[in-house]
């Protein structure tokens, strides 16, 4: 059988630079560093530790958890971490005001790891009312509808009181219209104007969360998000959404879900100048566990490929579960 002739010019042979993995290497265009992995954690008051059955891997941790778990990654070159809260037992009210409390589990934390680790460690706080809510939204409620304007105050409360702590890096991912704008005119009136303000920006109403609302304890009582949470058909709107945020101050943006949103964060990444995030989210991490532990999946190859996907997007920073994992690992 006579040999198939290649039709382009033989001289031009792509897979010359595929031969060997030092070439591969050699030519590769997408790097993940560990500079560039966000750590989050689930910080609650005490001192203990509460495994996130959905989550294998992850837990709730008191502060000395916290500190023990920070100090192992920093080891692994994980330099910045998104923490979420809880509240002590009883604390969760209509309006979430224990989200500012000064005492509270993730101020203490801040407190803690800045005493610890300094400018070794990027602190970054989870701004939101939904651990905090007994109904579980993000804002306050005026019937059944979250209240926009009436939720910004205690969601600049959390802000500042983060702030307060010593956070270098306040998030909020509440989906407020103007929030961004009403918490950076309060941490500049504060004396906070070098507190970085990294808005989630582009947050989808996504099926996606649901293992983290098991972790946070934040599950709406009634209803849903999609009445303050992006539409999972637009993308238009994360462009629009991005811009405003830029425009009321935001210094970072944030594409959350990641690995279905890949479009969303090339758009994004397109039309803005600003760093920009992208949130590996719960659902994502547990799909990729659980199909791994029933042997479906090999668990390094796919965390690899999926966080170089979320990279080659035109992520900066990815946000994500499987940092620990993957740099202990040598997956990446």
């Amino acid at each position: 059988m006579a040999r198939p002739k290649i039709t382009t010019p033989e001289r031009v042979r792509p897979r010359r630079l595929r031969r060997t993995a030092a070439l591969r290497d050699l030519v590769g265009e997408t790097e993940i560093s560990a500079r560039s992995l966000i750590m989050p954690h689930f910080v609650m008051p005490g001192r203990g530790e509460i495994a996130v059955p959905s989550m294998p891997g992850i837990a709730q941790v008191g502060v000395e958890g916290l500190l023990r778990d920070v100090a192992a990654d920093l080891k692994l070159g994980i330099r910045s971490v998104l923490l979420f809260g809880h509240p002590d037992l009883g604390g969760k009210t209509p309006d979430g005001a224990a989200a500012a409390a000064a005492n509270g589990a993730v101020q203490t934390a801040v407190t803690r790891l800045k005493q610890s680790f300094g400018d070794a460690l990027v602190v970054m706080t989870d701004v939101c009312l939904c651990a905090y809510t007994d109904h579980g939204h993000c804002g306050v409620l005026d019937g059944d509808r979250v209240d926009n304007d009436a939720s910004l105050v205690p969601l600049v409360a959390a802000a500042l009181s983060h702030a307060r702590a010593g956070a270098d890096v306040v998030a909020p991912s509440d989906m407020m219209d103007g929030r961004v704008a009403a918490i950076r005119d309060a941490l500049d009136a504060e004396g906070f104007e070098d507190v970085v303000l990294l808005s989630y920006a582009v947050k989808y109403a996504s099926a996606y969360y649901g293992p983290f609302r098991d972790a946070a304890d934040s599950t709406p009582m009634s209803g849903d998000r999609k009445g303050y949470q992006m539409d999972c058909r637009n993308v238009r709107e994360a462009l629009h959404e991005a811009e405003l945020d830029t425009l009321e101050g935001a210094d970072m943006l944030m594409v959350k879900p990641a690995l279905p949103y890949l479009d969303v964060i090339r758009a994004v990444r397109e039309a803005s100048r600003l760093p920009l995030a992208a949130y590996n989210v719960s659902g994502e991490y547990s799909a990729v566990k659980a199909a791994a532990a029933n042997g479906w999946l090999d668990e390094p190859a796919v965390v690899r490929e999926n966080l170089l996907a979320i990279r080659r997007a035109g992520a900066d920073q990815i946000i994500t579960y499987h940092a620990r994992d993957a740099l202990r690992g040598g997956w990446l």
